[in-house]
């Protein structure tokens, strides 16, 4: 499966779409990008004159990124087989915040299985900015919720 494919299959689409390009993905990861485009509707009131992305914002990027592609990858075999696609529902979360991000800002997500068993997927994330500063991290799981036909 390749990594275009990957993010067609993606359960989300504009303005709730994170991930512009995945760069890495095997059984123990993934690495990808997104750019915060500035006319995002989210910074019109957070904040005023002073727009910062939103900390969910942030989380759920990481999720799309470092869980629901990983996810789907994970499944590729299943996906291919039965034409089915497995929709993963986030359970639990625990991040950390370090660094704002800012309108037009680029954001790289890498995330780290800790395992995958029984349909639960849980990983440890880190999202950095252009210079490699850490801006967030944390552990992201997610189930796989039920299959429904694409």
């Amino acid at each position: 499966m390749t990594l275009e494919k990957i993010i067609s299959l993606l359960p989300y689409t504009t303005p709730f779409l994170f991930v512009d390009n995945l760069e890495h993905i095997d059984e123990n990861g993934a690495t990808g990008t997104y750019t915060y485009p500035a006319d995002s509707y989210f910074y019109k009131g957070h904040f005023i004159n002073h727009p910062i992305t939103p900390g969910v914002i942030l989380t759920e990027t990481m999720a799309q990124i470092g869980l629901v592609c990983l996810g789907i990858f994970l499944m590729k075999d299943k996906i291919e087989e039965t034409a089915e696609f497995p929709k993963m529902a986030m359970t639990s979360n625990q991040t950390d915040y370090f660094l704002p991000v800012y309108p037009g800002e680029k954001v790289k997500v890498i995330s780290r299985k800790e395992y995958f068993r029984f349909g639960k997927l849980k990983c440890q994330v880190e999202m950095r900015n252009e210079q490699n500063e850490l801006i967030c991290k944390g552990t992201i799981a997610g189930m796989i919720a039920k299959k429904v036909r694409r």
